[in-house]
């Protein structure tokens, strides 16, 4: 596991027994720090090399809609990382680290970047200030048992509210003491200013700054840089291109993979269901390993075969949340950069799948212009009759889904908007999946499980609705994390489209699905429906 602790909409989830009514996330009942009637601030200072204007990166652009679209509630966006420092090494004084904060907002711009929002309609931009003050809050912990736990409070009591873009800093900061030595720092971001890469790069930032005094060489390029580049013509032109991958997914896929409401919602609407699967963790490693695919691609797999053949498509459309790091320059930089891609699974083309009555629909909108990409030869070779043969086909979708997943997101907005009016109807997936583990698990030698020890791992399976939300910006959100020895996946769903029993049904289904394909057992394509009406039955 990185380094530091995830929260995902402003706390870090716990499984819950299934029958347990959620606790609503960013009202009481997020943890409050026992010292925080005696908690300490302390102003900063900082000093960076420059200041500057520019537009908004695509990737900046992307979360600022979504932020849009989710507010009030868009505190569930904020990313939180908790930073052990009393675990190794010398102790570490309260000038020590605050020190440290002052380096990591000089090397790291997109910590000085606040948004500019234009006075009236117009595309907001980002605004770099070269000097200021960060307010740390310091809690002392009555000992070192104690910290860590007040630390997990700060980080939920500080995740729990939404930033104010355009007058406060993307990143919030808090110290936690024990006698005189600080035992965790606590950061929680702006998803403006940095995304789930980002955030581990400046905990191992703010690791080196304390621990040595320097992080080394300073990132090869800048917000503002890249927001210039990718604005250039050279920029849209990759921009286009990318554009056109999705038009063509679009035309070959269903409109929406949630199309009709199936029951009155709840109150909030949207509820996370979580699964906690040592079986799966296991069971994902001797899939990809025994087809040469990634684990992500296998859980990917899974979710668009689940989706599609519960809502009776034949061709799944996904959005991954992409990481779009490859190039070089990239890599270490801290600001968002991530973006949706479009993953299009054509089920259709390899499996029959029964119908769920009525008239079958068509597997998409239309042929996109022009000659359809040919199939490689393990699509040509037969039909796949099980889940494990839509793998080979699935990766190759997969990485044209990563290829094609940076661009302007008010060119893909427009996209949208022009296919709705031509189809009449609304045209968008509302469905993604966000693998946030960022680099998976080293494989043994020999990964295979049996199935006596897939079985055996399966009774440490823990479900739970953590957390819920008012609103979110789509349908079905699967966010995959790992816990230990095991991968945490969780299903944020909109009630009115997949209940909390429908969410709980898909979890337990993957995790079936893939067991069985990883014990020699791949379930057929046209018995997928079934296994989400009998996944988990019997089970917590």
């Amino acid at each position: 596991m990185p380094e530091g602790t995830v929260t995902v909409a402003g706390r870090r989830a716990a499984a819950v027994t299934a029958d347990t009514e959620p606790e609503k996330s960013g009202v009481p009942g997020v943890p409050v720090p026992s010292g925080a009637c005696s908690d300490t601030r302390r102003d900063v200072a900082f000093q960076g090399e420059r200041s500057g204007r520019a537009p908004l990166t695509w990737g900046q652009r992307a979360i600022w809609h979504a932020i849009r679209r989710t507010a009030p509630n868009d505190h569930y966006f904020n990313i939180g990382r908790v930073l052990p420092l009393a675990d190794r090494g010398r102790p570490v004084t309260v000038a020590e680290a605050l020190k440290a904060l002052a380096h990591l907002m000089e090397r790291h711009e997109s910590l000085r970047t606040r948004l500019l929002l234009p006075p009236q309609d117009g595309e907001p931009a980002q605004s770099l200030t070269d000097a200021g003050t960060l307010t740390v809050t310091i809690t002392r912990a009555a000992g070192l048992p104690e910290a860590a736990a007040e630390a997990d409070a700060l980080l939920g009591h500080l995740s729990s509210t939404r930033f104010d873009y355009p007058a406060e800093w993307p990143v919030r900061a808090a110290l936690v003491t024990a006698g005189d030595r600080v035992t965790h720092a606590v950061l929680v971001l702006c998803h403006l200013a940095a995304d789930g890469h980002a955030a581990e790069i400046l905990v191992r930032d703010l690791r080196l700054l304390v621990r040595r005094g320097s992080a080394g060489r300073p990132p090869a390029t800048t917000p503002l840089d890249l927001a210039r580049d990718q604005h250039a013509a050279a920029g849209r032109r990759r921009g286009a291109a990318a554009l056109a991958h999705w038009e063509a997914g679009y035309r070959a896929a269903p409109p929406t993979m949630f199309p009709d409401p199936c029951a009155e919602p709840r109150t909030p609407r949207f509820w996370t269901g979580r699964l906690v699967s040592p079986a799966l963790a296991q069971a994902v490693g001797t899939v990809a390993a025994a087809h040469r695919v990634s684990g992500s691609t296998v859980l990917l797999t899974a979710s668009a075969a689940l989706v599609a053949a519960g809502e009776g498509h034949r061709t799944a459309a996904v959005l991954p949340i992409v990481g779009n790091r490859t190039a070089g320059a990239l890599r270490d930089l801290v600001s968002t950069l991530s973006q949706d891609g479009l993953f299009i699974l054509d089920l259709a083309e390899t499996a029959y799948l029964p119908e769920t009555g009525g008239p079958r629909e068509p597997s998409g909108l239309a042929e996109p212009p022009g000659p359809r990409e040919p199939s490689g030869p393990a699509e040509t070779a037969g039909l796949a009759d099980t889940f494990t043969d839509l793998l080979p086909a699935a990766y190759r979708a997969a990485l044209r889904a990563y290829r094609a997943a940076v661009y302007d997101p008010v060119e893909w907005d427009a996209l949208g908007e022009r296919l709705s009016a031509e189809y009449g109807t609304d045209v968008h997936p509302y469905c993604c999946f966000n693998d946030m583990r960022l680099v998976e698990r080293a494989r043994p030698e020999d990964p295979s499980a049996t199935a006596g020890e897939l079985a055996e791992a399966r009774r440490r399976t823990t479900f739970g609705f953590p957390a819920t939300q008012d609103r979110v910006a789509c349908r079905y959100c699967l966010h995959v994390t790992e816990e230990g020895d095991a991968l945490a996946v969780s299903l944020t769903a909109d009630t009115a489209y997949l209940p909390p029993e429908g969410i709980r049904a898909h979890l337990y289904a993957m995790e079936e699905l893939i067991v069985a394909s990883a014990a020699g057992a791949p379930p057929p394509l046209t018995e997928l429906r079934t296994l989400l009406e009998t996944a988990g039955g019997g089970r917590p």
